[in-house]
């Protein structure tokens, strides 16, 4: 029963590492198209860039998490 709840942990785990892998990608996608904008507004980017710390730092938790063998 115990191994039956890990199992849908670990499952729930990867399932939103990968969600944060997708929005961590997609926010570098966005800081980059941003930083090619002349007039780009400073403040969103730096938000932008502030959340997609975050977004790592809730990847790398999460891989430890997964894997706390491995250094994330």
């Amino acid at each position: 029963m115990n191994e039956d709840i890990f199992d849908e942990e670990a499952t729930n785990l990867r399932i939103r590492l990968q969600e944060l892998r997708t929005e961590h990608q997609d926010l570098d996608e966005a800081i980059a198209r941003l930083s090619l904008v002349p007039v780009a507004d400073e403040l969103i980017v730096r938000r932008l860039k502030k959340r997609k710390l975050l977004l790592k730092d809730r990847l790398v938790a999460i891989e430890r998490l997964l894997d706390p063998n491995e250094l994330a």
